[in-house]
């Protein structure tokens, strides 16, 4: 188990709130804070140069997301998504997500967790990370090609 001290923060993201994002009961649908998590990755991972994968077959899967929700999002406004990653073992790494309201920065909304696995996609298998992402993983720094 990764203690808080093994996570570094790598990305933010600020996105809109949309009035469809709002369910029934006037607030942020709980499934939408998934979807805000996964931009926020997404996001990250073009940056980083591996959102399409590697171009050798291999690229992240996601094996599991849990979410806590603290506080309702409502519309309008801006959520801000901050993501951290772990230190990351032979084919995977954790990462941890945090929501926030743009006009209430210091607030905490959701924070959410995701584990990323390194595979082929042809053999269905988990490989080990490249070097040049596990060293992106272990300091931060983006992934210089």
């Amino acid at each position: 188990m990764s203690t808080d001290s093994d996570f570094h923060t790598v990305f933010e993201l600020s996105m809109p709130i949309r009035w469809g994002d709002m369910d029934a009961f006037g607030h942020v649908n709980n499934t939408v804070y998934f979807r805000y998590m996964e931009q926020v990755r997404i996001s990250w991972f073009e940056q980083i140069g591996i959102a399409g994968g590697n171009g050798e077959g291999q690229g992240p899967v996601i094996v599991n997301a849990s979410m806590e929700f603290l506080r309702q999002l409502h519309y309008p406004g801006d959520v801000i998504g901050r993501m951290s990653v772990g230190k990351p073992g032979r084919s995977s790494f954790d990462t941890r997500f945090e929501l926030y309201r743009a006009d209430a920065p210091g607030m905490l909304y959701a924070r959410g967790a995701a584990r990323v696995v390194w595979i082929d996609y042809a053999a269905g298998k988990s490989v080990p990370i490249p070097d040049l992402l596990r060293r992106t993983l272990e300091t931060g720094a983006p992934i210089a090609l």
